[in-house]
């Protein structure tokens, strides 16, 4: 029990902890709303510095909230509502407060639904809203539906985050990454297998790129059994992404596109290769402007000639341009689930260059950085998902485990800004991983 629970919670259960967060913004990459959910009062949540704010937990499953505790941080709320909702849209408002004084606040409640938030409409400072954590108590109608959970064998246990600093290196070293190229393997098909498995056409388009199999009923075995369009061999991974539409015309990456597998970590010696089967999304189709821009895995947003840093497709691009993206996804496993229900939660983004104790094993952070042919007049340019701000993508691992093995420990953990090979152009005397098949010597 946290210190600062009531005795009188005994009875309750704590429902929010680790359980899926967002807010209607992060201060930084810091402060995200995990950090609020995550049962640690070293870090918290924080938000833009403007009103109204929220942050909402997902329980899992429809529960009787019999209380919640806040633990502000210095910038708290005077006035705020405590809202549930059984859909995540439509809220009702069970508490309201005016006269907040931020400290530890409990509050006794009355009421039911899945989503839980604190709704912040007067600041009490003129920095945002900042909450070490957001407790929910009470007990589910029917508890949370197991389907979906799909355990790790074995679970990587007894990892603790690496919160060393790595010696310097001569020459310095600034990059701990490789590559993957891979070009678009189908193109504008209505399959997702990680989030509607099994159900071919029931999502939005998807691009989709590295393995050439991938469809709605795709496994491991399956991703493992195909063959890939990227460069090297022994990358099976299934990677998507919604498909870009000019007015109603699907507009595919032309080439091999570029996918990082980097640090995330300050540590990088810490990175271990992902486990065989993990999948995850990364961003959301229905995020909003802002939930996109202040995602920790938004690198430079949308550009095209010398506009950047755009956070949805720019209404105009110079001719003969391109449109690209980059976007990074979460680095910090929590080593016991290779899928969880939305996707996500068996993932963590780093707090400040650490993964945080609820996700402990730092694995590669993925990035895409993706090229699309079209320019001019964007106005009708959009993803199959919405509008650019809705851009997310899928990843399904099925590396060959010795080449990934093999990239991760000399280009990541070396400390090497590597090749699809794993070379270094700028360190040639380090080697490469793979030969020049990109296999394994």
């Amino acid at each position: 029990m946290l210190v600062g629970v009531a005795a009188a919670h005994a009875a309750d259960t704590l429902l929010s902890q680790g359980k899926p967060a967002l807010a209607s913004t992060s201060e930084n990459g810091g402060a995200p709303a995990a950090a609020a959910v995550d049962g640690n009062t070293g870090t918290r949540w924080g938000s833009a510095w403007a009103d109204p704010q929220w942050l909402r937990v997902d329980l899992g499953a429809t529960a009787t909230v019999s209380s919640v505790q806040l633990i502000w941080e210095a910038a708290y709320a005077r006035a705020y509502q405590i809202q549930t909702s059984a859909d995540g849209s439509s809220w009702t408002t069970i508490h309201s407060k005016s006269n907040g004084a931020g400290g530890t606040e409990t509050i006794g409640l009355s009421g039911v639904g899945r989503y839980i938030r604190m709704y912040g409409t007067a600041r009490a400072t003129g920095y945002g809203y900042s909450l070490y954590e957001f407790n929910v108590y009470g007990t589910y109608t029917n508890p949370p539906a197991q389907s979906g959970y799909i355990p790790a064998n074995p679970p990587v246990t007894g990892v603790v985050p690496s919160t060393q600093t790595p010696p310097a290196q001569n020459p310095p070293s600034t990059h701990h990454e490789f590559q993957a190229n891979c070009y678009v393997s189908r193109g504008n098909v209505n399959d997702d297998p990680i989030v509607f498995p099994n159900l071919p056409g029931a999502s939005h388009s998807h691009t989709f790129m590295g393995n050439t199999t991938t469809n709605a009923s795709t496994t491991l075995a399956s991703l493992q059994a195909g063959s890939t369009s990227c460069i090297t061999p022994g990358d099976k991974t299934g990677y998507w992404m919604p498909t870009l539409l000019n007015a109603d015309t699907a507009v595919q990456p032309v080439g091999r596109q570029v996918i990082y597998y980097k640090s995330g970590v300050i540590d990088y010696r810490s990175v271990r290769p992902f486990p065989p089967g993990l999948r995850y999304v990364v961003g959301s189709p229905s995020a909003t402007l802002d939930e996109f821009r202040n995602n920790p895995g938004a690198v430079e947003g949308f550009e095209c000639g010398d506009s950047a840093f755009n956070w949805d497709v720019p209404a105009n691009c110079p001719a003969g341009t391109q449109l690209n993206l980059r976007y990074q996804a979460a680095s910090c496993w929590d080593g016991r689930y290779l899928d969880t229900p939305d996707h996500k939660s068996h993932m963590a983004y780093p707090v400040l260059g650490v993964c945080p104790m609820s996700h402990p094993v730092a694995v590669p952070m993925i990035e895409f950085k993706m090229a699309w042919p079209v320019s001019g007049n964007m106005s009708a340019v959009r993803f199959s998902s919405g509008r650019g701000y809705s851009f997310h993508y899928d990843v399904f691992n099925a590396w060959h485990a010795p080449t990934l093995a093999a990239l991760v420990t000399h280009c990541i953990n070396g400390g090497l800004q590597c090749d699809p090979r794993g070379f270094d152009l700028y360190k040639p005397d380090r080697g490469a991983a793979l030969n020049e098949n990109y296999e394994l010597p």
